[in-house]
């Protein structure tokens, strides 16, 4: 599933090519997605202008003058400029045309993802109303954390995939943070230090930032908006590595199941 730096490196990717361009036609071919896509959206798209492509937590938004364009990309869902004449492939189900004759493409195989229209104020929305503080901003902190884990017995991994609490920590980037903070992901949020959420905030932001700068992880069918994929797989030190050795101490990583999610982790480095 793309996490928030996919999400961030599609944004980054498509933004530039889709700014200021005459929307002519929204082509629907299939509007069964996680929530259907309303039947109105190319009338309220067709002849707009996207001023600006943002980011929500694992939204990603673009702003018109009249509301905004939410989208999900689900568990396999992607966005890609192609030639508006190109024919669509199977999973295929909206194309955006622009004046320049390229097509925003959004191909979902699993039909997980979401395309909603939202007037005006897309923190007004339902599914964005909620949310916690971003990651990467300013209002996010150890403190917080600390905060927001007194008297929980949560798991800790669990408390920081909470998107209530702060968003896009998904399942890959909360293993690999907690790893470089040396905590137990499972160990109850409400019993760990204030010190030590400061080092969790800050490897939080580290593990984010370096993979949004190597745009994203690959795995299964993502891959960025301009279609390359993310590079930041060969870097991690726990996901998907369960019965291998520790890259700090060598002892053998365990994997186990918490809130349904694989979790792995270093029994030697993580307390």
């Amino acid at each position: 599933m793309p996490e928030l730096p996919e999400v961030e490196t599609t944004r980054r990717g498509v933004e530039p090519l889709v700014l200021d361009r005459q929307i002519v036609r929204v082509d629907v071919r299939e509007r069964r997605l996680r929530w259907p896509i309303p039947d109105a959206l190319a009338d309220e798209l067709t002849g707009r202008r996207f001023t600006s492509v943002g980011r929500r937590a694992k939204y990603l938004l673009f702003q018109c003058e009249s509301g905004v364009l939410i989208v999900h990309l689900g568990m396999s869902g992607s966005l890609r400029l192609t030639p508006a004449d190109e024919p669509p492939g199977k999973h295929a189900h909206v194309d955006i045309v622009f004046d320049s004759g390229k097509a925003l493409r959004y191909t979902d195989p699993r039909k997980f993802g979401s395309m909603l229209w939202q007037p005006l104020d897309a923190g007004e929305h339902p599914l964005l109303r909620g949310l916690g503080p971003e990651p990467l901003g300013d209002d996010f902190n150890g403190a917080l954390l600390y905060r927001k884990s007194r008297g929980r017995k949560t798991a800790v991994k669990n408390l920081i995939m909470d998107s209530r609490i702060v968003v896009g920590v998904g399942n890959i980037y909360a293993c690999e943070a907690l790893f470089l903070a040396g905590i137990h992901p499972s160990r109850a949020c409400g019993r760990i230090s204030a010190q030590r959420y400061e080092k969790l905030a800050e490897t939080i932001r580290t593990v984010l930032g370096k993979a949004i700068c190597a745009g994203g992880t690959t795995l299964r069918d993502f891959s960025g908006g301009d279609g390359r994929p993310g590079y930041f797989k060969q870097e991690l030190n726990v996901y998907g590595r369960g019965g291998e050795s520790c890259v700090r101490c060598s002892a053998s990583l365990r994997e186990i199941r918490l809130g349904q999610r694989s979790t792995v982790f270093c029994p030697a480095c993580q307390t």
